[in-house]
């Protein structure tokens, strides 16, 4: 059994991070809050961006070319973009990021890999350290974009990557990232970024009479124009989903070290109070005796 100078000094030690846990946990639930609200606030315009993109490639049906759009009849080079955070603490948000970004590259992408064809673009430096250490071939160049989370830093690095797939330096883009849905849960999403997927409306009938539309510029022009801004908008919005993801995890994880730390503290502290009360006992045991040897000399 540990003397009770030990236990009192697990007993501040675990007081002191469990106030640090819950400070924690109120710190991420304020920035939590704030990312969320950024997130809603960018729904609407991507929402409303895909709708104006949906309506012109449908008036245009197959009349129309975007590189963007062209996928590659060859796949010899990916670029994976992996988004993670920057700090720990925050469960498992970092670690299923990195296996699922580990298994696309080794199960899907193996032969490019094998070939070194294989760019892992990192956002976020826990995942730029995990694949450097693992001998990927990593670009940090945006390691550092959650420092100061704004449309203008995601810009540049959806740029990287659009400008690499017209140059043929890629041939496929993909993102892994982690969406939120709510406090407690993020789901891991791996999307292809590039070619630019093109959403199929179904056709309804609507007594025979089709909707009519004056653009200007033409719709060409609209178009080429409109992909790459949706490509940019759609990057920013995956940033903004896996901000605010990362700041539920974090709280969900503090809230429960903090719990943890109230189950060990109350543990400690049934301990320290036996001990307690077994040394006291024992002295009393002692005062007894020695009280007794007394009187029977």
């Amino acid at each position: 059994m540990a003397s009770l100078k030990e236990v009192k000094e697990r007993i501040s030690s675990v007081d002191s991070t469990q106030q640090i846990t819950k400070a924690m946990k109120m710190v991420s639930a304020a920035k939590m809050r704030r990312a969320q609200d950024r997130v809603i606030g960018m729904r609407p315009y991507a929402d409303k961006l895909a709708s104006i993109l949906e309506n012109v490639t449908e008036a245009l049906g197959t009349d129309f070319s975007s590189p963007f759009v062209e996928a590659r009849e060859e796949v010899n080079s990916v670029l994976v973009i992996v988004v993670t955070s920057d700090r720990g603490l925050a469960g498992a948000f970092n670690s299923n990021i990195q296996k699922e970004a580990t298994r696309l590259v080794n199960e899907e992408y193996s032969k490019q890999q094998q070939a070194g064809r294989v760019e892992v673009l990192a956002v976020g430096s826990k995942g730029a350290d995990f694949f450097k250490r693992r001998g990927y071939q990593v670009n940090n160049e945006f390691m550092n974009l959650f420092h100061n989370l704004e449309f203008e830093g995601a810009r540049k690095a959806a740029e990287y990557a659009m400008d690499g797939y017209i140059s043929g330096k890629f041939d496929k883009v993909v993102m892994v990232y982690n969406e939120f849905k709510n406090v407690a849960t993020q789901i891991v999403r791996a999307k292809q970024f590039l070619p630019f997927a093109l959403e199929e409306k179904e056709v309804q009938e609507d007594n025979g009479q089709e909707a009519d539309y004056i653009f200007e510029p033409e719709k060409e022009k609209i178009l080429s124009e409109l992909i790459p801004k949706t490509l940019k908008v759609n990057f920013y919005s995956h940033l903004l989903d896996s901000n605010a993801a990362e700041h539920g995890a974090r709280m969900t994880a503090m809230e429960k070290a903090t719990e943890n730390a109230g189950e060990l503290l109350k543990a400690l502290k049934l301990d320290y109070n036996r001990s307690r009360q077994a040394a006291i006992t024992n002295e009393i045991l002692e005062i007894v005796g020695g009280a007794e040897a007394l009187a029977g000399n």
